[in-house]
């Protein structure tokens, strides 16, 4: 009995490596929506320390070739006029924003130390479906240009975000930005989520 045990028992095991092998998941190129979601959130970061540093060439590699940066009366499509088109709202290199001079003149003393602003972002809800992703988030933007150089919250709106996965990329094809402190550019008063 002991002989056809030990035939059976490696029977048994042959067919359960086997069973193992064959079941085991095969290899694609599909991520999951987690790593999807980790890598959407990054290129939303990367966008960010891009645009508060001037940091342009960063700034306009967060877009596909042809994307489209839509500031609601300011309208970019491709990188090339992506980067020329903000460049040209932002201050030159080396000079601090006009708030920032005039808070400095105000105070007569010691010049202040340089202001700074940070932009935010969150509530960050997303669609994707395979390589394409819509995407809606807050944003908001700190800084502290003012005689006391204390931090303040001095903008705030929304985004709404088309993106597409190239070469295994998250990158944006379209965003447009509502600021909800102009006029000009308030987004609806309708839910721009799903």
């Amino acid at each position: 009995m002991s002989k056809l045990m030990t035939k059976v028992l490696c029977v048994v095991a042959g067919l359960s490596l086997i069973t193992i092998m064959a079941c085991k998941p095969a290899d694609n190129d599909q991520s999951s929506y987690g790593e999807d979601r980790a890598q959407i959130e990054n290129l939303q970061a990367r966008y960010m320390f891009a645009l508060d540093f001037g940091d342009l060439d960063t700034f306009v590699s967060t877009f596909t070739e042809d994307g489209t940066l839509d500031i609601i009366g300011s309208k970019w499509q491709g990188r090339q006029n992506i980067k020329e088109g903000l460049g040209g709202m932002m201050p030159p290199e080396g000079e601090e924003n006009p708030e920032a001079r005039e808070s400095s003149e105000v105070t007569k003393e010691k010049p202040l130390y340089r202001a700074t602003g940070r932009h935010n972002i969150s509530n960050i809800v997303l669609k994707i479906d395979g390589d394409k992703a819509v995407g809606r988030a807050y944003w908001f933007h700190m800084g502290n240009g003012n005689p006391d150089r204390k931090a303040a919250l001095n903008s705030y709106g929304y985004y709404e975000d088309e993106m597409k996965k190239v070469n295994g990329q998250w990158l944006f094809s379209y965003r447009r930005i509502y600021n909800e402190q102009m006029a000009e550019w308030i987004g609806s008063d309708k839910n721009p989520c799903w």
